[in-house]
């Protein structure tokens, strides 16, 4: 392994995860080029939610990436990286209906048994703890330690603490490999770049990159933000997610899933207005809202909320997500491609993720030892033998 001033290191994709490598291999004084078809946190980071939660997981790889993820937060933010940018709450799934109401059961066991912090608040506890509530609701559980940040305001504080140059409009074409399978680099619109190593964090752009038609797909995510209502905001405890938001994401085995991928979350912000969300739409092709989902989703918030109904709704936006068909993000190195990393396809998981998956790719191309086991997310499950010379 060459000393890290020597290495030189190519990035594709200036969202979230793509930055967050960038940040620490330049922290650690590796030369990095960071290229970017449009302009940082431009495609799915620029259109999240900033949720930094493990709420919605089952146990496994992605519950133990999540919790990795938010203490990373919590050290970022401590060493001023981040302070001010993560703000640390906790999230509550509200059941409606005994239905519901038996799948957080069921949901609270699982995440306790992996050790997550979880409170059980009773129907009656909710009027004192959530007054905002509907009288509907029937229980819900608190899942504490979880935080919020907005992606693209990380994005912008990493760029600045690590002095990183953004080159924007590039078009990355093809990777560029000797005759024996090493990197010699890409071959963009405006010329080859040379470089040790390729990191590819492009989201749905990376399928093209890789030979990953058919494994990568877009999923639209819609999103609506209100006008501020300071009164009704301090009257919910934390972002409130409803226990179909599970459904939503199959969390629940054998449960029916809308084809829309309706759930739904409500975000009190800080400036006094609601984030609320949304949508899981499969092969959606632009980032476009639309009055079907806006309706559907406005519904389900003033039924959870009802004080929602006096606020005017300011914005609708949606967001493609890439993800990944077998509902694991590609993450490592590639097979028959040495010296090209993949990290890609982390859909509405990007923000909660792309700091901790930076810094690990970052220590794989530094010759560290792994603090994440990232053999769940191994791109050779569909890679073997893509990454042509």
């Amino acid at each position: 392994m060459a000393s890290p001033s020597k290495l030189r290191i190519a990035i594709v994709g200036a969202g979230i995860v793509g930055v967050s490598t960038a940040f620490f291999l330049a922290r650690a004084g590796v030369g990095v080029r960071l290229l970017e078809a449009h302009a940082p946190a431009a495609a799915a980071t620029g259109a999240a939610d900033g949720a930094v939660s493990v709420a919605s997981k089952r146990p496994g790889a992605m519950m133990n990436a999540a919790l990795a993820g938010i203490a990373l937060y919590r050290e970022l933010a401590a060493q001023g990286v981040l302070d001010g940018g993560f703000v640390s709450r906790s999230t509550f799934l509200v059941a409606v209906g005994a239905a519901e109401a038996a799948v957080l059961d069921g949901h609270a066991e699982a995440l306790a048994s992996a050790g997550v912090e979880v409170v059980r608040h009773p129907t009656s506890a909710l009027a004192r703890l959530a007054p905002a509530l509907s009288p509907e609701a029937e229980g819900a559980i608190e899942v504490r330690g979880e935080g919020h940040a907005i992606g693209y305001d990380v994005v912008r504080r990493l760029i600045r603490a690590a002095e990183l140059t953004v080159e924007r409009g590039v078009t990355v074409r093809n990777l560029v490999q000797s005759s024996d399978g090493g990197l010699v680099g890409l071959d963009t619109d405006r010329g080859r770049i040379e470089a040790d190593a390729v990191v590819i964090a492009a989201g749905g752009g990376s399928a093209e990159l890789l030979g990953l038609d058919g494994v990568l797909r877009p999923r639209r995510g819609q999103l609506l933000v209100t006008e501020r209502a300071p009164a009704l905001n301090a009257a919910l405890p934390g972002a409130i997610m409803s226990a179909r938001y599970l459904l939503s994401k199959a969390s629940a085995k054998g449960a029916p899933v809308s084809p829309r991928g309706y759930g739904l979350v409500i975000d009190p912000l800080r400036t006094g207005q609601f984030l609320v969300g949304g949508t899981r739409e499969n092969d959606a092709t632009r980032p476009i809202a639309d009055v079907e989902a806006i309706g559907h989703v406005l519904a389900d918030a003033v039924a959870m909320v009802p004080g929602l109904a006096k606020l005017r709704l300011l914005r609708a936006f949606a967001g493609l997500r890439t993800a990944v068909v077998d509902g694991l993000p590609l993450i490592g190195r590639a097979p028959g491609g040495d010296g090209v990393f993949v990290a890609t396809g982390f859909e509405g998981d990007g923000i909660c993720l792309g700091p901790v998956m930076g810094r690990t790719i970052a220590d794989a191309l530094l010759g560290r030892p792994a603090t994440l086991d990232l053999s769940p997310f191994d791109p050779g499950r569909f890679l073997a033998g893509r990454v042509a010379a």
